[in-house]
């Protein structure tokens, strides 16, 4: 049985991306129903679209689980990091297939913060100046963020 803590930060980390909570639009909802278009405008030049702040979310959780599991960097389905041009070129995935990438990337994260252990939520990791508790529900702090980045983006698209 999970340790308090341990639960606690899963039930976090889900309603920060996909189950209903008090604050309003997680980061799945607000992704939902959208086209590769909408996904791709952006507000202004040189700004972020949604697409890519959808891919910035997925690698952020993929670098957390990569720490908690002590994985070395590229295993990330991408070349780089952080943040993607979107759309690129033709011929690049469509929204819908990067999409998965996050989905995916979350499922992989719960899984690994499902098997830690409580002593290791204290634990700093390698290159990090945070202990795991932090790293994990900053993860979910940082979803909302861009959840609510994303339904602003939305907002602006409509006007």
């Amino acid at each position: 049985m999970a340790h308090g803590e341990i639960e606690l930060l899963l039930r976090i980390l889900e309603e920060a991306y996909s189950k209903k909570s008090w604050h309003g639009t997680n980061l799945r909802g607000s992704l939902r129903g959208l086209t590769a278009e909408e996904a791709s405008w952006r507000p202004a030049p040189g700004r972020h679209n949604i697409w890519e702040l959808m891919l910035h979310t997925a690698y952020w959780k993929y670098t957390v689980r990569r720490r908690i599991l002590e994985e070395g960097r590229g295993s990330f389905p991408l070349k780089g990091s952080n943040f993607w041009d979107r759309p690129g070129p033709p011929g690049t995935s469509a929204f819908s297939d990067e999409l998965k990438i996050l989905a995916d990337e979350h499922r992989k994260l719960t899984t690994a913060v499902a098997s830690m252990t409580p002593a290791m939520l204290r634990e700093t990791p390698p290159g990090s100046t945070n202990d795991f508790a932090t790293l994990i529900y900053g993860v979910a702090a940082h979803d909302l963020y861009h959840a609510g980045q994303i339904q602003l983006i939305k907002r602006l698209q409509k006007a």
